[in-house]
């Protein structure tokens, strides 16, 4: 029994707004959707008989993503880990307040511990309307050969409204419309042609952007080619918290002890990182040569009488999932607590230390496919050929 079954499908779709990320994964078909999930069968066979059914099972949630996507991080984390060089016991009974963290690793005759945490980009207090995942794919299926739409929701209703109404008039409207025409007016600094839809007490304005003239008559494209931007909480948030909520969550470890954190930001940024681990970097204005410091707000140089000093290191890799695992490389964050154990670096990872004031960085001694056992470039061809798109990038 493997996670996925082998059968049939034939479904090439892109991924519905609708639809849970493991309908999806299940659903799709494709040579480059059966390369993933054959890779995540073998993976999840490589887990011992114990740990399988509760990570099969959250593989397969079909009512939480992210239950999903940390499930894969740590399925990732594993396979990595035995193509390492290591053995490796899942859900080990160690440490000091009665809870088991993810996997106790041996390696060169030495002992560390792994937490695997997968932390999403949180959505601040700016977020603009969004439109019911249905009402989205309702819209999608517009055919629109000729043009993308871009939307705002003006105004939402208590009840989703009659799509049939609204995808008979977009239909009209994008059809009344030439697209060589609409691109000429552009270049004249015409804004693009606009409609505004109103039904009880929903209203949304769209916006027509033409297609390209070599991607036009596709039937199965995408209408929707923008969604409205999103305004995001600071993501070095992501990483400070996701370490805290793990640093003292096992107790006493007696060994060298890594928070796995796999970073799913829009935008990752090393720096943000960095500033939520060893502090927020600053300029001293001085008389003659000006100095440089870090502020006491990071994750290790924040801590008093080394309250922080159990977490040896912080692996981070930025927005892992499986189209993404033999391109992102893992950063191992070393902690510079002089109480910490000294965290191992494995072959495939890179390394941060902070020195003095800035931090030093070493590149990995080999790329991280080669401890996957997987082709630099995998999953191999497209993901979605000629006239499909994905959210799932």
């Amino acid at each position: 029994m493997g996670v996925y079954r082998s059968r049939h499908r034939s479904d090439v779709s892109p991924k519905r707004a609708a639809e849970a990320d493991a309908e999806f994964l299940d659903r799709i078909a494709g040579p480059f959707w059966d390369q993933v999930r054959d890779v995540i069968n073998e993976w999840w066979s490589h887990f011992p008989d114990h740990a399988q059914p509760g990570l099969r099972s959250r593989l397969l949630d079909r009512n939480s993503d992210a239950n999903v996507y940390s499930a894969l991080w740590e399925l990732y984390l594993h396979e990595m880990l035995l193509g390492s060089g290591c053995t490796v016991e899942v859900e080990p009974q160690i440490g000091t307040n009665g809870k088991n963290p993810d996997f106790l690793v041996s390696r060169d005759g030495g002992q560390f511990v792994v937490e695997a945490i997968w932390t999403a980009q949180r959505l601040g207090d700016t977020v603009p309307k969004q439109l019911p995942p249905q009402l989205k794919d309702g819209i999608d299926r517009v055919p629109s050969p000729n043009f993308f739409v871009s939307y705002r929701l003006n105004r939402a209703g208590a009840a989703t409204p009659p799509q049939r109404r609204l995808k008979s008039q977009l239909t009209q409207w994008l059809a009344s419309l030439d697209p060589d025409q609409v691109i000429a007016e552009y270049e004249r600094k015409v804004p693009p042609p606009r409609f505004t839809w109103q039904d009880a007490d929903w209203n949304i304005t769209f916006e027509a952007i033409p297609r390209s003239p070599g991607k036009r008559g596709d039937p199965t494209s995408r209408t929707i080619g923008i969604h409205p931007a999103v305004w995001v909480n600071d993501e070095s948030n992501l990483v400070l918290d996701a370490v805290k909520r793990k640093g003292r969550k096992y107790g006493d470890l007696a060994l060298p002890f890594i928070v796995a954190v796999g970073h799913a930001a829009i935008f990752p940024d090393v720096e943000d990182t960095k500033t939520a681990l060893y502090g927020t970097s600053v300029e001293y204005a001085r008389v003659g040569t000006p100095t440089f410091g870090r502020m006491l707000d990071g994750y290790w140089t924040a801590t008093y009488d080394h309250a922080h000093s159990r977490v040896s290191g912080v692996l981070v890799v930025d927005n892992p999932a499986p189209w993404t695992w033999t391109k992102n490389a893992p950063v191992l964050w070393r902690s510079p607590d002089p109480k910490s154990l000294p965290a191992p670096i494995l072959p495939a990872w890179a390394a941060a230390q902070l020195g003095e004031v800035q931090v030093e960085h070493q590149p990995a001694a080999r790329p991280i496919h080669t401890a996957l056992s997987l082709p630099k470039h995998w999953p191999v061809g497209d993901a979605f050929p000629r006239g499909h798109q994905s959210d799932m990038t």
